[in-house]
């Protein structure tokens, strides 16, 4: 089984990341976790820096130090779960669109993603990336939340 995990660093993504170390799953599969970094953060870092190679400097550390992340957290979950094939991949672009083209390129067979829990205003104005995902993916989606200590989990399946 191919899962891919978009993860955010948010307590939802840690919650998501539980689920898939605690989860009995079947025997050669694969997770490939990913994260991404999107263009409006870089847009807005050059457009604070008023001097381009201090820019680079700072997109350049920031992309080293997420990837160093990445991998930190992919290390993790293959020694919580030996079973799986862990992979870390740090993705450019809008995440709902870099998520959803990583995962038809790799043929995943389940996306697993953590909710933010938005309210109906913030999400208006934020977009829903886990909401997105659910809508446009070309295979089932588990979305993952966490609430009052306690994760709930959403699955939803691809038409």
């Amino acid at each position: 089984m191919r899962i891919l995990l978009a993860i955010d660093g948010s307590p939802s993504s840690e919650a998501a990341i539980e689920e898939i170390c605690h989860r009995p799953w079947p025997p050669d599969s694969e997770v490939r976790v990913v994260t991404v970094i999107s263009p409006l953060e870089s847009m807005l870092m050059q457009e604070a820096t008023h001097y381009p190679p201090m820019y680079n400097d700072i997109f350049e550390h920031q992309s080293l130090a997420t990837a160093k992340r990445l991998s930190d957290i992919a290390a993790a979950i293959a020694q919580q779960a030996p079973g799986l094939r862990v992979t870390p991949v740090l993705l450019e672009g809008r995440p709902r669109e870099a998520i959803l083209r990583e995962a038809e390129q790799w043929g995943a067979d389940l996306i697993v993603v953590g909710s933010h829990g938005y309210g109906p205003v913030r999400r208006f104005f934020l977009g829903s990336v886990s909401l997105s995902i659910a809508l446009h993916a070309p295979c089932s989606v588990e979305i993952v939340r966490r609430s009052h200590g306690v994760h709930d989990v959403e699955t939803t399946e691809a038409s």
